[in-house]
């Protein structure tokens, strides 16, 4: 029972934090700036994101262009693009080997080989989640350290957007939910694996053990 409640609790979480980092991974306030130009009237919000940049007016149109060379974005925005791409990924996969070795279904029938798929499961769970918080940390020590360099134009810096965020925390719950699972992979959780008992001796009328035990 406790290890049905854990396997429970740690693929809610980790289903939620897979779709934090596809929302993440779609939104375009990676990095996000607001500044008021002496030459310009209007104040602009611009928003860098993986897939499109927008600039966002104060009187609340928006227009968004999305990038045209994979090439031309910076290196950070490239390796973030292929790290969430491959973190949604591993989460799909990751649930679809969860389910199949989750108590609550009948695909696999042996009890030790399914706690072995839901460990497994667990295990490309937490792989998923260090794969999307390597290019979050990456990008916002970026944009701190361009921050604070005096040499950028105001213009040019920007600060942490909520995509980055949302990453964290979708991070945050992969690897709680991760973890989840890969504990109710142990034998105090799970109990004793059930035992096959080989049958008893018969006794004949006569009051005789059946021979046919022997060899």
């Amino acid at each position: 029972m406790l290890a049905a409640c854990l396997e429970f609790l740690g693929l809610a979480l980790c289903v939620a934090g897979t779709l934090l980092v596809m929302m993440a991974c779609g939104l375009p306030m990676w990095k996000v700036t607001a500044f008021i130009d002496s030459n310009i009237v209007v104040a602009q919000t611009i928003w860098d994101g993986l897939w499109m940049s927008c600039v966002v007016q104060s009187t609340g149109q928006m227009q968004c262009k999305v990038h045209d060379s994979v090439l031309a974005l910076s290196q950070d925005l490239q390796t973030a693009r292929a790290l969430t791409v491959v973190s949604a990924v591993l989460g799909v996969v990751a649930l679809t080997v969860t389910v199949a070795g989750a108590q609550c279904t009948n695909c696999i029938r042996d009890e030790a080989v399914k706690a072995r798929v839901v460990h497994a499961g667990g295990v490309i769970y937490i792989i998923s989640g260090l794969c999307v918080l390597v290019p979050l940390c990456w990008m916002a020590n970026n944009i701190i350290v361009d921050f604070h360099n005096p040499n950028l134009p105001p213009s040019k810096k920007r600060e942490i957007g909520a995509a980055i965020y949302v990453g964290w925390a979708a991070t945050a719950l992969l690897l709680l939910g991760g973890t989840l699972l890969c504990c109710s992979f142990s034998r105090g959780v799970r109990g004793s694996y059930p035992m096959k008992y080989t049958p008893t001796k018969s006794i004949t009328v006569s009051g005789d053990i059946d021979k046919k035990h022997y060899v």
